[in-house]
């Protein structure tokens, strides 16, 4: 039994989950590459096991996609070629994968990318709240925002009055009489 928690790094799963038609996903090929088996067994055991796949857990691109994919990113290359459509495994398509592939290998590595959606979902969390957060504070200083327009709105106006002379008052105290 593998005994190592974190038998491939967060951040090699991070790099491989996509978001394709609004959900995070990740291919065929870099699942099998993770596992350490090659594409066409990973597919061949999870057509075998078809039933344990719905729609929810598991799509098949469409060829614009797998253009799209190619174009965007360089490591898809090789399946810009390829007369075949990758798969798309959902959160729960990868956890169902765990009981079609039935290799120690196979469980650790799923264990690692379960924790790593998991992962993913509590950053989401905590960046949700801090948008909200944001959010308030926008809200709040746009509103003294609006005070300080209205202050220099006040300021020019009282700037742009005319100035008056303030009448001359008699000076105070003795004044000498003026030599002629």
């Amino acid at each position: 039994m593998i005994k190592d928690k974190n038998i491939i790094p967060i951040e090699t799963i991070q790099n491989k989950i996509l978001v394709i038609r609004g959900k995070k996903v990740m291919l065929d090929r870099d699942l099998a590459e993770l596992y350490g088996a090659k594409t066409k067994v990973l597919n061949q055991a999870v057509r075998r096991n078809i039933g344990r796949f719905p729609g929810d857990f598991l799509f098949q691109l469409d060829e614009k996609e797998k253009t799209e994919l190619v174009t965007k990113c360089d490591r898809f290359k090789s399946l810009k070629h390829s007369s075949s459509l990758p798969f798309a495994f959902t959160e729960n398509g990868v956890a169902m994968l765990s009981s079609v592939l039935n290799s120690e290998i196979a469980i650790q590595v799923n264990i690692q990318i379960m924790r790593t959606f998991t992962h993913i979902r509590e950053l989401m969390a905590n960046h949700e709240v801090v948008l909200k957060r944001l959010e308030q504070l926008e809200k709040k200083y746009s509103e003294h925002d609006q005070h300080i327009i209205r202050i220099f709105e006040v300021i020019k106006c009282i700037m742009d009055l005319p100035i008056t002379l303030k009448p001359k008052r008699k000076p105070m105290g003795f004044i000498p009489p003026k030599k002629e």
